[in-house]
């Protein structure tokens, strides 16, 4: 008897929110002249997590000094890496939930799925399994597999950027630890625990800084036990903030200004009377004028 093909049901998030993200570096690591943005998009997807579906696409960069050996390289946008496993539609927050969930809190796989189901999250109970599986892999040590995208990303670019951010599921103390390789936007490894200090950052850090690998750079966020652990694991790189976290803080402080003025403007103009769609296709209409 023939063997049918396995079923994907197909989803479609229409009201997703959609998330563009950038290529975290500026300037080649080889001659540090700026990279140059490319337009189309290196991956997209559509991936659910504990806070709704979200569209997420990632835009790379390249060298455009003909003189750099890395001329015509592309740097990808390795922070998509942190919302999801390359391959997956589920975000990472999903799986420490389960990680959380089942590991701390010993709940069962369905009992995790029919939290999951009433939270928005379309899973089953055997893809439940797969993530939790998943999630194990995330915190083993560096896979044969990884040690080879290590070694051919060091060759393609001359050294490797270590970046580090710590995700926290929603309704949990614990914090999901992720260090990725940027120019490889590879997930190498992830640590679970509770606002981990410089020290136990920098043990869990200890195999990785002992690969026989230049490292160009750091990156992270400004949590200062972050920064002092790539900082002692690797003194003689280069650390940089992530931009996104940065321009993020930079927009904490106007946002409740932002959404008041946005309430001002939608109460202002709700009182103008509609304009029928007749009205606006007309070229003598105020709209055309």
């Amino acid at each position: 008897m023939q063997k049918r093909p396995r079923h994907r049901p197909h989803r479609e998030y229409p009201d997703a929110k959609r998330i563009i993200i950038d290529c975290d570096l500026v300037s080649c690591p080889i001659c540090d002249i700026v990279l140059k943005p490319r337009q189309p998009w290196h991956m997209r997807k559509t991936i659910q997590t504990l806070k709704g579906p979200v569209f997420v696409a990632g835009k790379s960069k390249e060298c455009a000094n003909p003189t750099c050996p890395n001329f015509g390289k592309h740097y990808y946008a390795s922070r998509v890496w942190l919302l999801s496993l390359p391959g997956s539609t589920y975000g990472l927050d999903v799986l420490a939930y389960i990680g959380w969930r089942h590991e701390h809190e010993h709940r069962q796989l369905v009992e995790i799925q029919r939290e999951l189901n009433q939270r928005g999250v379309e899973v089953n109970e055997r893809n439940v399994g797969k993530l939790y599986r998943q999630f194990l892999a995330l915190l083993q040590a560096t896979s044969q597999q990884a040690q080879e995208n290590l070694v051919a990303t060091a060759v393609q670019y001359g050294g490797l950027i270590w970046a580090i951010d710590a995700l926290q599921p929603e309704g949990h103390g614990s914090l999901l630890y992720v260090l990725y390789e940027v120019l490889s936007g590879k997930p190498v490894a992830a640590l679970q625990g509770e606002h981990l200090t410089e020290a136990e950052l920098v043990a869990w850090l200890r195999p990785y800084q002992g690969l026989p690998f230049q490292v160009l750079a750091t990156l992270s966020d400004g949590e200062v036990s972050l920064v002092a652990a790539l900082q002692s694991c690797w003194p003689e790189a280069p650390h940089q903030r992530c931009q996104a976290h940065f321009l993020n803080n930079l927009a904490e402080a106007v946002l409740d200004y932002d959404d008041q003025l946005r309430q001002n403007i939608r109460q202002d103009l709700g009182g103008l009377p509609p304009v029928s769609e007749n009205q606006a296709e007309e070229p003598g209409s105020p709209l055309f004028l």
